[in-house]
């Protein structure tokens, strides 16, 4: 087996630079370096970034659960992301469907940034202060974010095709006092209001003291004030500098069993963990142009923004991937001179099934040199051919999470690219499988602290915390992933471990979809299940299990079941299957056993079939899987 992409010359890359400066000539002795906190020190050091304080120590504490980094540090995450580059260097262009196009260079939105922020403080948003935000991607949004940031604010974003009961979920726990939002968005070239769910969603949210209408379509919420009337103040004369652990994200997690869980995520280490990334392992540097496909409710949008601090240029897309023509996005990468373009395996399956070949496209791809995937599984198949459809480039894949707002895993310049496989593990985190069975596959754990593990959840006294992660393995990261290490270095991820649902690379908790369908007539239990679908963008499948009070699953029923799901939840809420079965797969204590169904759906025995009450159900799922006939889409 040969690799699908081999680096000429890497020694001018960041990262080869940073492995001379601490005097490691290999990539494997770097990796067992960067294992010691001494790494995080000096990668602080030769990055630049502006902080003060003292760097000593690194670390208090040896624990993953509750080790510390850099105590006696302070720094503002903003004043990071605009300090890098010139002047009159392009900051941020944003695009959207209609082909509507705004810059800004870094002393415009550095103004911006300033003058809102100060806005804002007038309006008696302090640190610590809690900004929720239902945004489209856009300049816009860029700029909301880091004036809520610039004061200690935490950001916390959604797209805006969410349901109202899925906003509140999220936003209630967090007891916000502003929320920003959009009024409309467009999709497809048709205009979707949002200004009276967006009214629903404020009264509903009794801690609000603002509501920022970041378009003219929210001026119809009532007591919004536009964002540009915030902008008119004097601008703030310094980003104030705060603890390295100042809470600066709190993101969404949906749970197998309850309400998304909302994970805080420090200023710290979110900013040396994505500069990390950016600048080791894609060499990133001003004067690129880093363009991801995303939207604000996914944690690659604060991922991106992140690479601001690297002076890149960041390139922001409103709307759909196939509008108003079928190769919209490589057609933004040639006319913005993107340089790194991230997207999804779902986006490159699409671009495949639908025979869109870029390079034999009438496009200007010159700029580009790497493509990053993240989301879900990269399969072999569509990993070659990305290579072959893009060009002599190497495509790499990531994988991390919304739990860590990083990488376990991703390219490096000096790394070879493997078809199906992810070329590295993210330097300074000791990535382990734990278990392996026989096929090498285990659970990805890390074994000691790293700097971006989140400082916790809202609401929580730490119990949810060490659940989540650590009760199944005291003392390690437990991500809930199965993995594969190689012998070359290299990884491959199998999926998910636990009960949530990666479809489509939209990760869903199944208690949301059992919230949502909870009191529909004659529906008396529902099971939400992941089936692997090879042919399917993302390689995997939503399958909806029903037990019905009484009668036969029809057409009606099941139209109510989606409609329901799009309207409260969101359209990635809504299975490709509905299924019918007389019981759902129970354990003898009584709980329902989603992985047992799982296996079945993807072919395999199901691993605790002893440990079910009846276990004759999963026969009954097996000839439906089976079936071509039963398919109910």
């Amino acid at each position: 087996m040969k690799p699908l992409w081999e680096p000429t010359s890497a020694s001018s890359s960041q990262l080869a630079e940073f492995a001379r400066f601490v005097g490691q000539s290999s990539w494997e002795a770097l990796s067992a370096w960067s294992l010691s906190p001494e790494f995080w020190a000096t990668f602080v050091r030769w990055s630049g970034l502006v902080v003060e304080g003292a760097l000593e120590p690194v670390r208090v504490g040896h624990e993953v659960e509750t080790a510390r980094f850099f105590p006696s540090l302070r720094l503002s995450y903003v004043e990071n992301l605009l300090a890098a580059g010139a002047d009159s260097d392009v900051a941020l262009v944003g695009r959207d469907e209609s082909g509507t196009r705004v810059t800004l260079t870094r002393a415009e939105l550095r103004d911006r940034v300033r003058r809102l922020a100060a806005g804002l403080r007038a309006r008696g948003v302090l640190s610590g202060d809690r900004v929720v935000a239902v945004a489209r991607n856009t300049v816009e949004t860029v700029v909301a974010c880091l004036g809520a940031c610039a004061l200690g604010a935490t950001w916390s974003s959604t797209s805006p095709d969410l349901g109202a009961g899925s906003l509140h979920d999220r936003f209630a726990p967090l007891a916000p006092t502003v929320l920003m939002t959009a009024g409309a968005y467009a999709y497809q070239g048709a205009g979707r209001p949002i200004a009276d769910k967006m009214a629903v969603v404020a009264t509903n949210l009794p801690s609000l003291r603002l509501v920022v209408a970041l378009d003219e379509a929210a001026l119809q919420i009532e007591g919004a004030v536009a964002m540009a009337e915030l902008e008119r103040a004097e601008p703030l004369a310094a980003f104030p500098r705060l603890p390295f652990d100042q809470p600066l994200f709190i993101v969404f997690s949906s749970g197998t069993t309850g309400p998304p869980k909302c994970i805080v995520h420090g200023a710290g280490g979110t900013l040396v963990e994505h500069v990390k990334e950016h600048r080791l392992h894609g060499d990133l540097r001003s004067g690129d142009r880093l363009y991801f496909q995303t939207s604000v409710g996914w944690m690659m949008w604060n991922w991106q923004l992140s690479a601001l601090a690297s002076g890149a240029t960041v390139v922001l897309r409103d709307g759909s991937v196939s509008f108003p023509d079928d190769d919209a996005l490589w057609r933004l990468c040639a006319e913005e001179r993107v340089t790194v373009f991230g997207t999804s395996p779902t986006y490159l399956q699409y671009c495949r099934d639908a025979g869109i070949v870029p390079r034999q496209r009438n496009l200007d791809l010159s700029s580009l040199r790497e493509v990053w995937s993240t989301g879900s599984i990269l399969s072999p198949a569509v990993h070659a051919w990305a290579t072959s459809a893009v060009g002599d480039l190497p495509v790499q894949s990531l994988s991390g999470g919304t739990d860590i707002l990083g990488c376990f895993f991703l390219g490096a310049p000096t790394r070879p690219v493997w078809s199906g496989e992810l070329s590295s593990v993210s330097l300074g985190l000791d990535v382990r499988v734990a278990e392996p069975g026989p096929d090498g596959i285990g659970e990805l754990v890390c074994a000691s602290p790293f700097p971006s593990r989140p400082l916790g959840l809202v609401g929580d006294d730490g119990g949810r915390f060490f659940d989540a992660y650590f009760s199944q393995r005291p003392g390690m990261w437990t991500h809930g992933d199965f993995v594969e290490l190689t012998s070359r270095g290299t990884a491959k991820i199998h999926g998910r471990s636990d009960g949530i649902l990666n479809v489509r690379g939209v990760r869903i908790g199944p208690a949301e979809i059992y919230a949502i369908l909870e009191g529909m007539p004659n529906l008396a239990a529902t099971m939400a299940v992941e089936q692997r679908a090879a042919d399917e963008p993302g390689g995997s499948r939503l399958v909806l299990l029903v037990v019905l009070a009484e009668g036969t699953l029809d057409r009606p029923l099941m139209l109510r079941i989606k409609k329901e799901l799009s309207q409260r939840g969101s359209m990635a809420h809504v299975p490709s299957v509905i299924w019918q079965l007389s019981a759902l797969p129970t354990t003898r204590s009584g709980k329902r056993s989603e992985r047992a169904a799982r296996d079945v759906l993807d072919g395999k025995p199901a691993s605790n079939r002893d440990a079910l009450s009846n276990p004759e159900v999963l026969d009954e799922l097996a000839a439906l899987a089976t079936t071509t006939t039963t398919a109910a889409t």
